[in-house]
């Protein structure tokens, strides 16, 4: 038999990092609301008491941009009397500009001096991944799926008010034995929350086993498991206080937990034209589709782009030799089945609305939704009547 064991880990909405993706999709879902074809390319930098938004906006919305930062720091928690990050008294500094015209002529679907199509382009090279496994309900990874549902109750009970010490920093991470490629037991658990100050670390650790741990893992899994609860010993100064965050760094949280590849490409504050975002969006649906319609226990789907051009220049399937048909014929069913055009993608998958914020936290992929459209299995019947 083989045996290993894999960790992945999430983090909180207050991790610093997050704050920033936090902030980054909002300023998005400003823009969208008011402008659906605005462009959109957002980075957030958040430090002790200070927001840094910069990068490149063209949009014909009237946005109040300290309104809507202070608005995202407010709904992921930080208005308590002793956080040095506080909504209301962040200094806001605004560095965004205007899109280049060099990356807007590439991407706008008209003829411009040295393109080659009229079509809308990709609005950068690169390359994106989708991924899907029968691991859980979800289709996703097994290790990270638990670890956003371990994050997500802590941030349920922070908000519902029920514990009162709760502050918005959080990391969580669940390392899983698989035998045979199969998740037989959960080894470990981390989780480290921040606090307010002058609770004991017996009562931290007793509430995290006992109404986060217990509440949302598979108990069957629970096996010898072993709990490291605040390890440190004290968790008082977190969020953007105890350390710098910055839009984009959480990429892996974001999408398989290091299960599935991933092309290197941020995902918030980047509006649909940017395929680091809206490509691996439409990866996760083509894979989940083909697992969803059994022609694979796992599938990653890779393609890559050029800046400026309508097609991919590639597209790959990898089923890691479970799939029911060979990889060929499955790629040959989903070319059939899917257009990767940028517009197409943003088409089919319903991409010009302000529905980003919902996808921040707790990773982009695996979330019941109806909103994020990567999330449906509604081609897995017309997939699997086209691989022959």
């Amino acid at each position: 038999m083989s045996t290993y064991i894999f960790s992945s880990e999430s983090v909180g909405e207050g991790h610093p990092d997050k704050v920033a993706d936090t902030i980054s999709d909002a300023i998005l879902d400003a823009v969208l609301a008011q402008d659906p074809k605005g462009r959109v390319a957002c980075e957030t930098l958040v430090k002790s008491n200070v927001v840094v938004i910069a990068g490149e906006l063209t949009t014909t919305a009237k946005l109040d941009f300290e309104t809507i930062v202070r608005n995202a720091i407010r709904g992921i928690g930080y208005t308590n009397s002793d956080d040095v990050f506080h909504a209301d008294t962040v200094f806001i500094n605004n560095y965004l500009t205007g899109q280049s015209p060099d990356i807007a002529q590439g991407v706008d679907a008209k003829k411009a001096k040295g393109k080659k199509t009229a079509e809308q382009g990709a609005g950068d090279q690169g390359i994106m991944f989708g991924y899907a496994c029968d691991e859980t309900p979800e289709l996703m990874p097994a290790p990270v799926m638990f670890a956003h549902r371990l994050g997500r109750e802590l941030t349920a009970i922070r908000k519902s008010g029920k514990v009162k010490w709760l502050r918005p920093d959080a990391k969580t991470q669940v390392s899983v034995e698989y035998v045979d490629g199969k998740p037989t037991r959960i080894v470990n658990v981390v989780i480290s929350t921040q606090h307010a100050a002058g609770v004991e670390h017996a009562e931290i650790e007793k509430f995290c086993i006992e109404k986060v741990i217990k509440k949302v893992l598979p108990k069957n899994l629970l096996k010898g498991t072993e709990f490291l609860i605040n390890p440190t010993g004290n968790f008082v100064i977190g969020g953007p206080q105890g350390d710098s965050g910055l839009t984009g760094r959480k990429i892996i949280v974001d999408t398989y937990g290091g299960t599935g590849r991933h092309g290197g490409g941020a995902f918030s504050g980047k509006d649909p034209s940017k395929v680091d975002r809206s490509a691996a969006y439409m990866g996760r649906w083509v894979a989940k589709n083909v697992v969803a319609a059994g022609l694979a226990k796992r599938c990653e789907v890779q393609f890559a782009y050029a800046i400026g051009h309508p097609l991919p220049v590639s597209v790959h399937v990898d089923t890691f030799g479970t799939g029911t048909k060979p990889d060929a014929a499955i790629l040959e069913g989903i070319l059939k089945v899917f257009s990767f055009k940028p517009a197409d993608i943003i088409k089919q998958l319903k991409l010009l609305r302000p529905i980003y914020s919902k996808s921040t936290n707790y990773g982009h992929f695996g979330k019941d939704d109806e909103d994020l459209t990567w999330e449906r299995t509604d081609k897995a019947a017309a997939l699997k009547k086209a691989v022959k």
